[in-house]
């Protein structure tokens, strides 16, 4: 039976969807045309670099920008990411339901299918002998030429189910199956209050930009920068992209993230912005989240060294004597 290296399998950092890691092989496995979503890829990028030029108006490039922080934010940051991938926060059904439906607007996927690319990234990049596929190890260029027309099918793959709650919810499996249709009201919406400007710029350029920026932030994020935090023996770290932080709601805190998956907030240290930390927070004001987990109210990690003379600074009681070291 093979070793699952990075918590993986169980405790409070393991991976939630993925179940049979010790059979699992994260190294081998095949490239395949993922069709349907290279070609929503390819088209919107056309229609983004044709198309934006041709109808640009200040007034749609403000579209633009007001929509991609709000369905990143509140859709894929915070429903996708720190609620439904990683529970790191408890929050009302109707609630969440809303997040993951401003998530599906983003443009990318539904939310059973981002639950399982990401998890399933999340324990091969854990593991000693994780797929170049997804290491994001080659030039950028051909790295998202893979990333966006291509699917990566393991010969020994983990078992996925995104669990009681998701995988079981009329409303999110409706959502996996049409997660394409729901750009069209948006488009209707826009196009009635501003016209086709508003239609390219607040649909087309908006959503291509979003899944590309996805990509390029796994890419950037997973090659070289700031860290605070080494986890062991994983074939790939994370690393602290400050640049990148206000445009990806603080999703640019890799390191951060990479050693405490389950914390709700990203930017653990100070001068690091995570707006979508800042979201949850004004939920909890609201009283709409609560049970908000952070590394300091996380189980110490036995799989993560300290690299910095702060890093120990917020986390745990007993995480320097479980990393061998003292704060």
């Amino acid at each position: 039976m093979s070793v699952v290296q990075g918590e993986a399998a169980s405790g409070a950092f393991k991976v939630n969807s993925l179940s049979g890691l010790e059979e699992a092989d994260a190294g081998s496995g095949r490239l395949v045309w993922d069709w349907p979503r290279s070609i929503w890829n390819m088209s919107f990028i056309a229609g983004a670099l044709i198309l934006g030029p041709l109808f640009f108006t200040w007034s749609g490039f403000a579209v633009f920008l007001i929509l991609s922080g709000f369905t990143l934010c509140v859709g894929h940051s915070v429903g996708f990411h720190r609620r439904l991938i990683h529970h790191t926060f408890d929050c009302p059904k109707w609630l969440e339901r809303v997040m993951v439906y401003v998530g599906v607007l983003v443009g990318m996927g539904g939310p059973l299918w981002t639950v399982g690319l990401h998890d399933i990234r999340d324990w091969a990049q854990r593991q000693e002998n994780c797929h170049w596929f997804l290491r994001h190890g080659k030039p950028a260029l051909l790295d998202g030429f893979y990333y966006l027309n291509f699917r990566l099918v393991f010969d020994k793959p983990p078992k996925f189910d995104a669990g009681p709650g998701i995988s079981d919810d009329p409303f999110y499996v409706f959502l996996e199956k049409t997660w394409m249709l729901h750009q069209i009201p948006v488009a209707l919406i826009l196009f009635a209050l501003g016209g086709w400007s508003w239609v390219v710029w607040g649909v087309i350029v908006r959503v291509a930009v979003c899944f590309t920026m996805h990509w390029y932030i796994a890419h950037v994020a997973h090659r070289r920068g700031h860290q605070d935090w080494h986890v062991e023996d994983a074939a790939v770290q994370g690393y602290n992209i400050a640049w990148l932080a206000i445009p990806t709601m603080g999703e640019s805190w890799h390191c951060n993230h990479h050693a405490f998956p389950a914390s709700a907030r990203h930017g653990l240290y100070p001068g690091q912005i995570d707006w979508g930390y800042d979201f949850i927070r004004v939920l909890a004001w609201l009283g709409l989240a609560k049970n908000i987990q952070l590394p300091a109210n996380l189980p110490p990690r036995s799989a993560i060294t300290p690299l910095t003379d702060r890093a120990l600074s917020i986390a745990a009681p007993g995480q320097a004597e479980l990393s061998g070291k003292k704060g």
